[in-house]
């Protein structure tokens, strides 16, 4: 598919209805999960997470400490699914978890604002992949979206999707700065029609980030994808998800939109950092009746 055939059907996707899509994801919050099925759901979620640290501030020392929770977060729960780091640390990183089940993801291409050439962001795809990432979470050029420059997002996609071998693309679509359901859901099309293997709502670094209303609008995006080309794509909420009740409350929108073929971390993940406490705490809390006291978990 040519760039301008995918900006051609991306313009001619019908309007959201938010009112609708608001209500339905109103409707799907207040769904309780209790027993033994809350006690899945947070181990699910749990194997879901992208144990996440992108600061400045970052050292060696610090995402070993992380990828190490990631491996093993508290006794016998399940491992994340992958640590999220910026391109210098991947091969910290790539050490850390080897054996594990866990993989390193690496937020390349000029994160989190992409205001870069696009040959900058092809080498920085590079040199996480050769490093060690197995999955590159990359960042749209906003403005030129917003500026109606479809096609040089669908190209710009395409190119780091090349420049990602065999890691698998998570195509950030910074949705707090695209504003309209509408937009949202014309980026969501335009990244898979570019070859995104998820589709992921926020870099965590603007206002705001992931919300009920616009994942669920991406999850309808991805479920209506397959079915036209039996493509599966995955999502990922990130930023702002940062205790179980707000998981679970993802975890239930999944299963009624999509069911089970993206219940797992192939397909669903959270982009986090604190999110992996609570759900410890939480944990703990349903094994012995009791809540733990503040120092039972790492602060990250």
């Amino acid at each position: 598919m040519s760039g301008a055939e995918a900006a051609a059907l991306v313009r001619a996707l019908p309007g959201v209805d938010a009112v609708g899509l608001e209500a339905r994801a109103a409707g799907l919050a207040t769904r309780s999960v209790k027993a033994d099925a809350k006690a899945k759901a947070i181990d699910l979620a749990i194997s879901m997470i992208d144990l996440t640290t992108l600061e400045g501030a970052d050292t060696p020392g610090k995402v070993r400490s992380l990828a190490s929770k990631a491996v093993r977060p508290d006794g016998d729960a399940p491992a994340t699914a992958a640590v999220c780091v910026y391109p210098s640390m991947v091969a910290v990183a790539a050490e850390a978890v080897k054996g594990s089940s866990v993989k390193v993801a690496s937020v390349a291409t000029g994160f989190p604002a992409g205001q870069v050439p696009l040959d900058v962001r092809l080498a920085d795809t590079e040199a996480a992949v050769r490093a060690g990432a197995d999955e590159i979470d990359m960042v749209i050029s906003r403005g030129a979206f917003l500026a109606g420059d479809l096609e040089r997002v669908f190209h710009e996609i395409k190119a780091v999707k090349a420049a990602s071998g065999e890691a698998r693309l998570k195509v950030i679509l910074e949705t707090g700065e695209l504003v309209t359901y509408d937009d949202v859901r014309r980026a969501s099309w335009l990244a898979m029609y570019a070859g995104a293997d998820f589709i992921k709502t926020s870099t965590g670094k603007v206002g705001v980030n992931a919300t009920l209303p616009v994942t669920l609008l991406m999850m309808q995006a991805v479920r209506d994808y397959r079915a036209l080309t039996g493509v599966q794509v995955g999502v990922k909420p990130a930023g702002g998800i940062r205790n179980t009740k707000d998981a679970i409350k993802y975890l239930v929108c999944v299963n009624e939109i999509l069911g089970d073929d993206w219940l797992s971390n192939e397909w669903f993940r959270f982009g986090a950092s604190s999110l992996l406490n609570d759900l410890l705490m939480q944990r703990q809390k349903l094994k012995t009746g009791h809540y733990s006291g503040p120092d039972y978990v790492t602060v990250d």
